[in-house]
């Protein structure tokens, strides 16, 4: 019997070949000869004949010169965490290319003198939020509380609420964080209760902020009580917010959900919060609040180790500009029946059902928005997620929840789906 393996083409006739030749200058010859070496592993052990090796190692070939992968996300989570949160707007990707080369981020082009770092995006936040007197941006919200917690309590002590003490996700918690900073919690209240006495009582003299988190990514119910922002804003030392989530204002779907505009109208100093949540854009934590305070944060010296690139600055400042980013549209709008129809006759043995979407990403616990999915077997779940598709498993069913699935990628979808057929 002739040995196969002896026809197998080497790297370098493979790696010759057109198409790998263009691969290479895209992705770099490294990972395109790691998907050739693959390839050639599998002809070796019989899987694949040798004359596919060469179709085998262009199918292997990565999406780019990264590990991550695109996927479309059917979960019915908004504001997915292990997903990347809030997806771009194409005008933030756009604005994202057109960082990635030289940049005047931080150049005057009519005087040719250095300029503020990234006026353009902060100018856009400022829009969003006039009730701000000052604006900067660290690169997420815990480097936020970090920064406030240097500048504001060195040595001194935190006010805080016990129902507040809050774990941020991937065993990150708030006090910690705070603590790292040398500053000393004072916590007030119980897990349950804290009223506006809890806070006069324990404010003195070492006090260097008080400070304020929303519970976001949980909710107490029964005997509780709570204290607002009005009636903290009058202790006579700073009244630091933390909202998470980025809602810039008020949402109708979101009533319990803080804003920085409401929260600054109501006596904050300083608001923290997110901007890849319910803001829509790119990872980055904002400061909005006195001006003076604000610019104490910026030139703090830790202000520079947490400060945000230049790619991050582009796509805050198209999200603030342009249209309406996927979160907040998948928030806005409700999937339409017409569209689920069109999906399902395409599936064969594919339903239509009822589904729930929620918030995500630490924002809006209990909130619930009405959806559709696609029902299909649950041993999909498997093979979808190998076709960059992640769904939900549901009462031994797949589900697909179009809330969170942009309609530009429903042709995607159905042929993930066909594939696993």
């Amino acid at each position: 019997m002739t040995d196969r393996r002896r026809d197998i083409p080497g790297t370098d006739t493979v790696l010759a070949d057109p198409r790998l030749a263009k691969a290479i200058d895209l992705l770099g010859k490294p990972l395109v000869k790691k998907s050739v070496l693959a390839a050639q592993t599998k002809a070796r052990s019989g899987e694949i004949e040798p004359e596919h090796v060469i179709d085998e190692a262009i199918t292997g070939l990565p999406w780019g010169a990264t590990s991550l992968q695109p996927v479309i996300n059917a979960t019915g989570v908004l504001v997915h965490t292990n997903l990347g949160r809030a997806p771009l707007s194409q005008t933030a990707r756009d604005a994202l290319v057109l960082a990635a080369g030289t940049t005047d981020v931080e150049f005057d082009l009519r005087t040719g003198q250095r300029a503020k770092r990234g006026r353009g995006a902060l100018q856009a936040l400022h829009e969003a939020v006039p009730n701000a007197g000052g604006v900067h941006v660290v690169n997420n919200n815990a480097a936020a509380l970090l920064l406030t917690a240097m500048v504001l309590a060195p040595g001194k002590e935190i006010v805080i609420s016990r129902g507040e003490l809050v774990e941020i996700g991937d065993g990150f918690r708030i006090p910690e964080l705070l603590a790292s900073t040398g500053a000393r919690l004072r916590e007030v209240g119980t897990t349950n209760r804290t009223s506006p006495r809890d806070y006069q009582d324990a404010v003195t003299e070492q006090t260097g902020f008080v400070l304020k988190v929303h519970p976001s990514n949980f909710k107490i119910a029964g005997f509780t009580a709570d204290v607002p922002v009005s009636s903290l804003a009058g202790l006579g030392i700073p009244l630091v917010v933390d909202i998470g989530s980025g809602l810039l204002r008020p949402h109708p779907l979101l009533p319990d959900e803080p804003d920085a505009t409401s929260v600054l109208r109501a006596g904050a100093n300083l608001v923290t919060a997110s901007g890849d949540k319910l803001m829509g854009g790119p990872q980055a934590g904002l400061l909005l609040g006195d001006v003076d305070l604000v610019e104490k944060l910026r030139r703090h010296p830790a202000a520079r180790a947490l400060r945000v690139d230049k790619l991050t600055l582009a796509a805050l400042e198209a999200t603030l500009h342009g249209p309406p980013p996927p979160v907040v549209s998948a928030l806005d709008t409700e999937v339409d029946l017409g569209r689920a129809q069109a999906i399902q006759r395409r599936l064969p043995g594919s339903q239509i059902v009822q589904s729930t979407a929620v918030i995500g990403g630490g924002g809006a616990p209990g909130v619930e928005l009405p959806s559709l999915a696609i029902s299909l077997p649950e041993h999909l779940s498997v093979k979808l997620r190998q076709h960059r598709v992640v769904g939900r498993v549901e009462r031994g069913r797949c589900l697909l929840d179009l809330r969170t699935v942009p309609p530009e990628d429903d042709e995607k979808l159905i042929a993930a789906v066909l594939a696993c057929m």
